[in-house]
């Protein structure tokens, strides 16, 4: 069965690489893209690389028409909008991905408190799903609404998830200190995305405040049965693409690198989209660039009892895009990796 396909915000970074994703679809019939600032113009006036292979022209942000006409709408929109115009009426009339983080967390006061601003759909919270397909498989083939994760939360999620799960580390003690390429900023513009503001530089940003802290606490806390905070650093990096998670733990009595390599195995040994890279080898960003993949190594700090862990994604795909297309594909039973075979280019 092919499926009709609607994009919301088709012309930011993450909708765009949707629609880069889903027009090599095997079971991707038609899509529509939706823009707010480019009706009625050719969407591949915007984006040129995708000239002569989808020149339609952007349709009209109406959520309660696009669902009416798709099996699967994406919303790809800043944080505040889905809140207000999606409606029960919408998820039933077809599956729901949004990639903004009004879904995410299932309290709405704390999305409020985070998020400055109020929250609109409490009477559909309850219906969402949370789309980390790794952690959530099960949920996900069953829902008709998933809330795409956020692309810090993504790979800080999972390259510490398997060792909470263990009971590896102590939960009290982990760090994130995470980089984002500029693309993680949208595509609007912003002054401290300008080439000159961002170039040659690294600066970090969001220390302690930073709004996908409580989402990945939430996660975190759901995997280790208990409650967890973390203290997270978020970095603006001088490249495109890619996050680069570098978590710090302090290891358990028990946790040796056998153990250590097993919880990741366990986790992930069959997951297509998870590479583990094992004890010593550490990923980089352009390894996954382009790719759905999240590569996870590690080192032990033997001196230190500590354990310092990477993961590696490329922000918009396993941390946007790609996440969404294999949300849509658990929730419509097609093969988890159509559409995301794509092999990370190298170099680039």
């Amino acid at each position: 069965m092919k499926v009709d396909v609607s994009i919301v915000g088709a012309t930011g970074y993450a909708g765009s690489e949707l629609l880069r994703i889903l027009v090599s679809h095997p079971y991707v019939r038609h899509i529509t893209a939706a823009s707010h600032s480019h009706v009625g113009k050719q969407f591949s006036s915007q984006y040129p690389n995708l000239r002569y292979i989808y020149d339609e022209q952007c349709a009209a942000s109406r959520i309660p028409e696009l669902a009416a006409s798709s099996d699967v709408l994406f919303l790809s929109l800043p944080h505040g909008i889905a809140t207000t115009e999606l409606t029960a009426s919408v998820i039933d009339r077809c599956k729901v991905i949004d990639l903004s983080a009004d879904f995410r967390m299932k309290d709405a006061d704390v999305y409020e408190k985070w998020y400055k601003t109020d929250h609109g759909g409490r009477a559909i919270l309850e219906q969402a799903v949370y789309g980390l397909c790794e952690l959530h498989r099960c949920e996900i083939a069953r829902a008709a609404f998933i809330a795409n994760p956020g692309c810090y939360t993504t790979c800080s999620i999972l390259t510490l998830a398997p060792l909470l799960q263990a009971h590896l580390i102590d939960e009290r003690s982990i760090i994130i200190d995470a980089k984002s390429g500029v693309s993680g900023a949208g595509r609007n513009e912003k002054l401290d995305s300008l080439f000159c503001e961002c170039n040659e530089t690294i600066k970090a940003y969001g220390v302690g405040t930073h709004r996908h802290i409580p989402e990945i606490e939430e996660q975190l806390s759901m995997v280790a049965g208990k409650n967890i905070t973390v203290s997270f650093a978020a970095h603006l990096v001088p490249m495109n693409r890619g996050i680069l998670a570098t978590c710090y733990a302090n290891l358990a009595p028990h946790a040796d690198a056998k153990a250590i390599d097993a919880a990741f195995k366990d986790s992930y040994g069959n997951e297509r989209f998870i590479r583990l890279l094992g004890n010593g080898v550490l990923p980089e960003t352009r390894w996954v660039k382009g790719s759905n993949f999240c590569d996870i190594g590690y080192v032990l700090d033997t001196r230190n009892s500590r354990i310092v862990v990477c993961g590696a994604i490329d922000n918009l795909v396993k941390g946007a895009a790609g996440q969404a297309v294999q949300n849509m594909n658990i929730v419509c039973g097609f093969a988890e990796d159509c559409g995301l075979e794509a092999i990370p280019a190298f170099p680039m």
